[in-house]
């Protein structure tokens, strides 16, 4: 799920590591909280994937900053991400709305 919410932040803008993980902050108002340890790892699995890329450019703080996008690869996994999720959360949902 962390890939999948990296790329939905990454089909807004590109954007810094930290960046991404403030969005998803305020996005999930608080709820959801990604660190380093998680992020790193995940953001350097979808360019070796090919589903994103980087580059490296001046952030907001005037610092040099490596800036990750969506390529045309990741645009389409995004898409399919997306529609797997939609089917297991509707999934977990109708069992958790009627186990008791």
């Amino acid at each position: 799920s962390l890939d999948l919410l990296i790329l939905k932040i990454l089909a807004l803008e590109p954007m810094h590591g930290w960046a991404i993980a403030q969005r998803i902050r305020q996005m999930s108002s608080d709820v959801l909280q990604v660190g380093q340890s998680a992020l790193y790892p995940a953001l350097h699995k979808l360019e070796r994937q090919g589903w994103i890329k980087s580059e490296w450019a001046i952030s907001e703080s005037n610092r040099q900053a490596k800036y990750y996008s969506l390529t045309r690869a990741g645009r389409k996994a995004l898409a399919e991400e997306s529609a797997n999720w939609e089917r297991l959360s509707t999934a977990i949902s109708a069992i958790v709305r009627t186990a008791s």
